[in-house]
Formats: C-alpha cells, sequence, structure tokens
C-alpha cells in the first residue's frame, strides 16, 4: 500500500487501516515536511517517502494506493494510478470537474483496478435500515427529498488548518499547485503565484482546488440518499447562494442551496447548507404515507392523509404526531464533542456507525470493504459509476451557481446544455 497525500485526512485513513487483513506500507507521498514525516512515523520502517507521486506509483511492489489530496490533484493522480494498474481508495470529492469525471471513470474502466471512492457513509446501519423501509413501502410514493448541511465552523477550520506552521522552505508549492500558477496568472495577470499560506491550508475556499459546498459537502449528502434510492444523475440542477458571513477572502460560498430534478423518478432532491449554523437537520424523505428522517435517528411519522394507514389511524393505533418507527444510536460520543464539524460527520454516519450492536470506525469498514474487493475481484459499494453520478451531480449544481443559470444533463452526449 501507499497514500498520496498525508494531511488530516490522509492521517486519519492510515491509523483507520483494518488489522485484520495482511498490508504492509510501502510509501508515503506527501509535499509538506511535516506531514511527510508524520506519514512515514504512522506507517513503519519499510515506508519510503516521496515527495512526487509518479515516483510512488512506479514501485513494482505497491499493490494499490490512497489518494487523499485535494480535489485539483485527484482526477490526474487517480488516472495515472489507473494505468500503472494500482488499486485505488480516492477521497471524495471525485474529481474538480465534469470533463475529468469522464476520463477517470473510462480510465478505470478500461484497467482492471478496484475502485472505492471515500464515501464511507455507505457503511451507516441507519442508511442501510433506511433502504429497508423505502423498499418494503413504508413510506410510499416518494416525491420530494430534502437534504441539508449545517456547519458552524470558525474560519480557522477552512484557513489555516490545526498546526499553520508550513511555509515556503517546508512546502514543495510548484508540486501543491501542479498546473494552476500558470492558468491563474493567465486569467488574473499579477496575481500571486508564490507560496500562500491561506490557499495551502484554505484550499478549499478557492475554485482554483475545490469544488465547493457543492463537492465538499452536499456530495456527502447526495452519496448517502443515492446509496438508499439509487438515483443517478438528476436530468436538470439549479443553484443559488453566496458569501453572506465568512468575508475572509474566499471564493466559494458559505451559503448554497440546489434543487436537482429527476423527472423519470418522479420527485425532487433539494438541498440546503449554511457555515454560519450549527443547528441540526436530517435528510426528509416525503412519501404519499409517511416521512422518514434521517439524522441522529432514523424517524417515521404516518402521514394523516394516508390511505395505506388511514384505518389504523382512525382506530387510534398510528398517532401522525407521533413517530411509529424509531431506530436511536448512541449519543455518548456525539455529546462529549464541542467542534462543529465532528458533530456533523457523527450525526452523518461518518465516524462510525454499528455492527452487530457494537460501535465501529465507518472508515476502517470503507477501507476493508475495499481491501477485501481486491481479494476477491469483487466490486466495492463506492465503485466508479457510483463516484461518477456523485461527481456529475455535484458539479452540475456548482456550473448552475457560478454561471447563474439551470442547467441540463444529455444522459447520451454526457454533456451538459
Amino acid at each position: 500500500m501507499g497514500i498520496i497525500g498525508c494531511g488530516a485526512r490522509g492521517e486519519t485513513l492510515i491509523r483507520a487501516a483494518p488489522e485484520d487483513v495482511n498490508l504492509e506500507w510501502r510509501g508515503v507521498c506527501e509535499v509538506y515536511d511535516a506531514r511527510l514525516e508524520k506519514g512515514l512515523a504512522l506507517t513503519g520502517k519499510d515506508s519510503r517517502a516521496y515527495k512526487h507521486y509518479h515516483d510512488l506509483l512506479d514501485r513494482d511492489d505497491i499493490d494499490a494506493v490512497i489518494i487523499a489530496t485535494p480535489d485539483h490533484w485527484h482526477a490526474q493522480m487517480a488516472i495515472d494510478a489507473a494505468r500503472k494498474g494500482k488499486h485505488i481508495y480516492l477521497e471524495k470529492c471525485m474529481t474538480r470537474t465534469i470533463e475529468e469525471a469522464i476520463a477517470l471513470r473510462d480510465a478505470v474502466r478500461q484497467s482492471s483496478v478496484v475502485f472505492q471512492l471515500g464515501h464511507q457513509g455507505r457503511q451507516r446501519d441507519l442508511n442501510q435500515k433506511a433502504k429497508g423501509l423505502i423498499d418494503n413501502g413504508t413510506i410510499g410514493k416518494i416525491t420530494l427529498i430534502e437534504t441539508t448541511t449545517n456547519r458552524n465552523d470558525s474560519p480557522v477550520e477552512w484557513s489555516f488548518g490545526w498546526e499553520g506552521k508550513a511555509n515556503k522552505e517546508s512546502v514543495d508549492w510548484e508540486q501543491f499547485e501542479g498546473s494552476i500558477s500558470p492558468k491563474r496568472e493567465l486569467a488574473r495577470p499579477g496575481s500571486q503565484t508564490g507560496f500562500s499560506r491561506e490557499r495551502f491550508y484554505g484550499w478549499r475556499r478557492f475554485w482554483d482546488y475545490g469544488t465547493g459546498m457543492s463537492g465538499d459537502l452536499f456530495s456527502n449528502e447526495y452519496d448517502a440518499v443515492n446509496s438508499i434510492l439509487d438515483l443517478g444523475i438528476p436530468e436538470s440542477a439549479m443553484a443559488s447562494g453566496g458569501i453572506y458571513y465568512h468575508h475572509d477572502g474566499r471564493e466559494v460560498p458559505d451559503v448554497f442551496q440546489a434543487a436537482f430534478e429527476y423527472p423519470d423518478r418522479q420527485l425532487t432532491l433539494l438541498y440546503s447548507g449554511t457555515l454560519a449554523s450549527g443547528i441540526p437537520r436530517g435528510t426528509l424523505f416525503m412519501g404519499r404515507d409517511a416521512t422518514m428522517e434521517l439524522g441522529r435517528a432514523l424517524t417515521v411519522w404516518a402521514d394523516r392523509y394516508s390511505s395505506k394507514y388511514k384505518s389504523r389511524i382512525e382506530s387510534a393505533i398510528i398517532d401522525p404526531s407521533t413517530p411509529f418507527v424509531r431506530y436511536e444510536t448512541d449519543r455518548d460520543d456525539v455529546d462529549a464533542i464541542s467542534s462543529p464539524t465532528s458533530k456533523y460527520y457523527a450525526d452523518r454516519g461518518l465516524t462510525n456507525t454499528y455492527r452487530n450492536g457494537q460501535r465501529v470506525d465507518s472508515t476502517q469498514l470503507h477501507l476493508a470493504e475495499w481491501l477485501h474487493c481486491i481479494r476477491s475481484g469483487s466490486t466495492p459499494s463506492c465503485n466508479i459509476d457510483r463516484g461518477f453520478e456523485e461527481a456529475v451531480t455535484a458539479h452540475m449544481a456548482t456550473l448552475s451557481y457560478r454561471e447563474d443559470r439551470k442547467v441540463h444533463w444529455d444522459a447520451d452526449k454526457e454533456i451538459l446544455s
């Protein structure tokens, strides 16, 4: 195994590597000296350091790679890994553009590698229970889904990270930026192209590197809904929002909302998110017979006008004001968390879930699934096709916001109009 990118998420992935599979770490690639040293310390004596990811991919004794870099490197690194025959675990958002998503999908399909996108929420027990309830008709015909993100982070969490010590001597800035600097200078003559701590730590705030709230946050919510309903790519998307609170030089919005239309499924998916309020809001699946909320718990209320539950409502067996289905999870770990980001991830099942009554690490389960699929030749749950659906859907909303228009997806030609 090798890992490319050993920031906070990369470190989490190394620590989450399952112990019940036989794997050996052989390489760490990282452009920041302090993080490279940290990665080497975590991966052990047989692991070597690399500043250039091609050198790591050239190792014949590395079978699989984890890619946990900023978004602007995802596609090229994963394409190069696929061409080298390396199995790939890639963090979301899968790519930065639709064109990159098509290129990566084609490269993976043309290879024999096992690909897993890092949406560990697919391992969440409540998501799987939700799918079962929808499949057995408990909710009835669903026409509207509303999913959300509420976080109230301090600007430091999206700017200078937790340790903030990187500088031009300790970061290979040319490697970090790749082809971005010349493009930025061409687009905005005189713009800064040397080392920038603001851009290094706060890359999510700039379109050159990141995918905004759509690719960074909505993608989690979309993949959870997609894993439950198999929605695929919408026919159209329309988004709006703005920078309404964090006036810190960012380019991406801190309030964002989008509507995705699925006329063939006769439903609409709505998303709304803010980075200036931490009040929890679950995902609502609104059906003809019941509404299901998927958040800290899974809760189902019968609709008072449901024909399916009419007789039981009239006989007071079911009270529409009281949930008739509810699944709880252990909240002790969340109640003790002070970080808004940590609470958000815990509420979404992105940190822990349950198996046979035991709390387990969602990321560890997702990595283990990928590794077992490599050995068995089977297909993981968040494979390249699911990743392609995630990337295109997220980028449709981003393009709608940036171009201030409704966008349509032509599934046959795989282009937007």
